[in-house]
């Protein structure tokens, strides 16, 4: 079947959509962000792999170009500016647009969790507070913990293991014993080693869900007593995983 659909992947839900796709037969073009990305995904069968970032203007460019009738975005769910850019891109072009959604999961407010917002609001926190913290909220937002002080000495951050990640992270100064560089999610244990290697009084994590491996980390967090420090998600709507594999059924029948 000719490929009308874009997916934006690059999550779990992203790459679990692309080999839902591939299964199907399911003629679809791929976007992932990075060459890392794209060899998560695979190439092969009834899809085509895309890797790059793309800004507004280059997904609309995309879209008319190739076509495209429908987009999936199931890019990160904080990955704000690029769904936005998505979205912007489909309502200019007239695209149909679906969000998928990662599951949500309840958190339980415990005390030794700590509820933020944003990363700016994590780093507000802690600059008040002593003890070494360990930070997995990736290296996009990295420099913001630069405000932290002594953050050379007592910050360790675990970013992708990609060569964009490090490089950025080491421009910032986390380097040696204080830079971790791996691809998630963790197991309990993994994360346990990890918060006793670096000694970490807390453990900044956003709400990644069940697909970003939140559970381990806040079991992680307590059985070392580090202090969790959450930020939350921002509300979006859309479908959920099942749900959108139940559209592009849907909506796949209807093309044949």
């Amino acid at each position: 079947m000719e490929g009308k659909i874009l997916l934006f992947a690059g999550t779990t839900e992203g790459r679990e959509l692309a080999e839902f796709l591939r299964g199907q037969g399911i003629g679809a073009y791929v976007s992932t962000a990075t060459e890392y990305g794209r060899e998560c995904v695979g190439e092969g069968g009834s899809i085509t792999v895309c890797a790059g970032r793309m800004d507004e203007e280059d997904i609309r460019v995309f879209i008319e170009t190739h076509a495209i009738e429908l987009t999936i975005d199931a890019t990160h769910p904080f990955a704000r500016a690029a769904t936005e850019n998505i979205r912007r891109a489909c309502d200019a072009c007239g695209t149909e647009y679906i969000r998928c959604l990662r599951e949500q999961q309840q958190i339980e407010a415990k005390e030794e969790m700590v509820r933020v917002d944003s990363v700016e609001e994590a780093v507000d926190y802690l600059k008040g507070k002593d003890g070494n913290i360990f930070i997995s909220t990736g290296s996009k937002e990295l420099k913001h913990y630069t405000e932290i002080p002594g953050y050379g000495d007592r910050c360790y951050a675990r970013v992708l293991s990609t060569g964009e990640a490090v490089a950025e992270a080491a421009r910032l100064g986390f380097r040696g014993r204080h830079l971790i560089a791996m691809q998630g999610p963790f197991s309990r244990e993994l994360n346990m080693a990890m918060l006793q290697y670096a000694q970490a009084g807390y453990f900044v994590t956003k709400e990644s869900g069940k697909a970003g491996g939140f559970e381990e980390k806040a079991e992680a967090a307590r059985e070392t007593g580090a202090v969790l420090v959450v930020i939350g998600r921002p509300f979006e709507s859309g479908l959920n995983l099942e749900e959108t594999k139940a559209y592009l059924i849907a909506y796949s029948a209807k093309l044949c």
